[in-house]
């Protein structure tokens, strides 16, 4: 989307040659407008796919998710937490997950009550790098027995593999903006 990347390149830094931060509209701050737009589109690149839940990662997912989850016709949007409060017992599944930012591993979260078997999900994220916050969504529907059927992400970056992954596994994926790499500090769509 020309709106996305157009909004990377005025408000994003690349920081160490490969994070891209953009929390001035995506994942600090928000803007509403443009993540209302992708919502839209991502209605459009689903439209023949039976979805019955939307499903994400805490944080920076959540809004991203609301907004598409808004656009399809109010689905439920389900968010892995990513600690286990005294209200989550014994009843949940549970993955772990590495954040290509924050490098680090973490156990994520469901309630078995929430995400049920034959449910139809559609992932939604902020960024799409290596894949390992999607796969853990995918690894906690199979456990379910729901299906992941794709993943709608604001921004990808390509060279880092996880869309591979994931059409690997057989899942849709669609992002906003798609970077092939950064040169000289700037992304290349």
């Amino acid at each position: 989307m020309k709106l996305i990347e157009d909004r990377i390149l005025s408000d994003g830094r690349v920081l160490n040659g490969d994070i891209l931060k953009v929390d001035g509209f995506l994942n600090h701050q928000i803007d509403v407008a443009l993540l209302r737009e992708f919502a839209l589109e991502v209605k459009k690149e689903f439209a023949d796919y039976p979805i019955d839940k939307i499903m994400t990662i805490e944080t920076s997912g959540i809004a991203v998710a609301y907004a598409v989850a808004e656009a399809f016709g109010d689905l439920p949007l389900l968010f892995a937490k990513k600690s286990k409060s005294q209200t989550l017992k014994d009843d949940f599944y549970a993955t772990e997950v590495k954040s290509f930012t924050r490098n680090i591993s973490s156990q994520v979260y469901v309630s078995k009550r929430l995400l049920k078997e034959g449910e139809r999900v559609l992932l939604v994220d902020d960024f799409l790098a290596e894949g390992n916050a999607s796969l853990g969504l995918v690894r906690l529907c199979e456990e379910a027995g729901a299906k992941a059927i794709g993943l709608a992400t604001v921004i990808e970056k390509l060279f880092q593999g996880g869309r591979a992954k994931l059409e690997e596994k057989g899942l849709k994926v669609f992002a906003g903006a798609s970077i092939k790499a950064f040169v000289n500090n700037k992304p290349v769509f």
